[in-house]
């Protein structure tokens, strides 16, 4: 797998003709609008897989074609997009979405439609859990393995009193609760003290960041990302809120969020993200160099999930032998892709990647944020058991 997508690319031109029998096209839908911090670097990412792919042979004999939609953040567009995907543009194969609620919509729509659908990116846990079904698959590590990579960090900490701050939708209640809940067995006698809760994009920063310090917090957790990030970040550096505080914060390190920042990077926060800059790992290095090449830029985390959305979507077609629906969905139970992280692996039993991250700590650089001190954290070593699963999971067997 590792030569076929990173190898040499010298049978393009013999492969031409092989790939003239057929193409073999991809639905994506996704937020670009509303999301572009994200989703552009997301795009460029698929774009590069495609072209290797392609370059090298194709899948099966076949080329690979993009076929992308706007879902407007909205999950009535994004089933409505679905839908024209398939029949008005014949898709092969579903994938995409980056909300929480825009995945499980389109997951609810590929169980009824018996459409395979890869979620590339939303992090809920009900996508493979709770509302998960034989249709779908996840890549992106979930909300649960996020919050359990930064467990080990919060109790270190030894903190009793915590505040929250979060965005008021399906991925930031989900964090939420898995926090609570994974923090309270590790240390039962911790306190919530204060908890807010801000509709996406549209934070009152000053007030939460009030609200927070009025309950006095030993620690924090953070779910917001993005423009509501950005201004919770100032806020609370103008008012000295941080000072001295212990902060675990998810998404944060990610370079789409972390960069906007700048000199303004809380510095000490315990975060999960993407330190591109200073990954040394074979795959990583030819990654990187092929992203930079083509398009003369760093690549974001967004990066990292389009590139392996396609090529999980190589391997699955190629496994099947095809892009028949019953036919992906047995090649995805267990099926193991090479990725710029190394290898990860789709299970069976929840239909969930094992897709890791990097935790480690904010500093600044050069005027710049950047992680430090970090590590990368399998997703496999961060996933409840397989009888927990089958509790949450009604269509575990399937």
């Amino acid at each position: 797998m590792g030569a076929f997508f990173f190898g040499t690319l010298a049978l393009a031109a013999a492969s031409a003709a092989a790939c003239a029998q057929g193409v073999i096209k991809i639905g994506e839908l996704n937020s670009y609008k509303t999301q572009p911090a994200f989703l552009g670097p997301y795009k460029k990412g698929m774009e590069l897989a495609v072209e290797q792919i392609n370059e090298a042979g194709g899948v099966n004999g076949k080329t690979l074609e993009l076929v992308i939609r706007d879902d407007n953040s909205n999950p009535g567009d994004a089933v409505r997009a679905a839908e024209e995907l398939l029949t008005r543009d014949k898709v092969d194969v579903l994938t995409g979405t980056f909300l929480s609620h825009i995945g499980l919509a389109v997951t609810d729509y590929a169980k009824h439609k018996k459409q395979f659908f890869l979620a590339s990116e939303p992090l809920t846990d009900k996508i493979v859990w709770a509302d998960g079904n034989r249709y779908t698959y996840r890549l992106r590590n979930s909300t649960y393995m996020q919050v359990a990579m930064l467990i080990p960090a919060a109790v270190k900490m030894n903190k009793k009193r915590w505040a929250i701050v979060y965005p008021n939708y399906e991925y930031g209640q989900s964090a939420v609760s898995t926090f609570k809940t994974l923090l309270k067995q590790a240390q039962p006698d911790v306190e919530f003290v204060a908890e807010q809760a801000s509709p996406l994009g549209k934070i009152d920063a000053g007030s939460v960041v009030q609200a927070l310090a009025d309950a006095k917090p030993e620690a924090m957790f953070n779910v917001l990302f993005a423009a509501d990030l950005a201004k919770f970040v100032r806020a609370g550096t103008q008012r000295n809120f941080f000072n001295d505080l212990p902060v675990v914060s998810m998404l944060t390190g990610e370079p789409e969020y972390l960069d906007p920042l700048g000199n303004e990077t809380p510095v000490g926060w315990v975060v999960t993200g993407y330190p591109w800059y200073a990954i040394d790992t074979p795959e990583h290095n030819r990654f990187l160099a092929a992203y930079q090449k083509r398009f003369d830029d760093y690549p974001r985390l967004g990066t990292i999930v389009g590139y392996n959305a396609i090529l999980s979507l190589a391997e699955g077609i190629k496994k099947a032998g095809s892009t028949d629906t019953e036919a992906l969905i047995e090649a995805f139970k267990e099926l193991e892709v090479d990725t710029p992280f190394g290898r990860i692996r789709y299970r069976g039993i929840d239909h969930q990647s094992t897709m890791g991250a990097y935790v480690g700590k904010l500093a600044i650089k050069d005027g710049k944020g950047i992680m430090t001190d970090f590590e990368y954290v399998d997703g496999a070593t961060v996933q409840p058991s397989d009888e927990q699963v089958r509790q949450w999971r009604p269509e575990s067997a399937n």
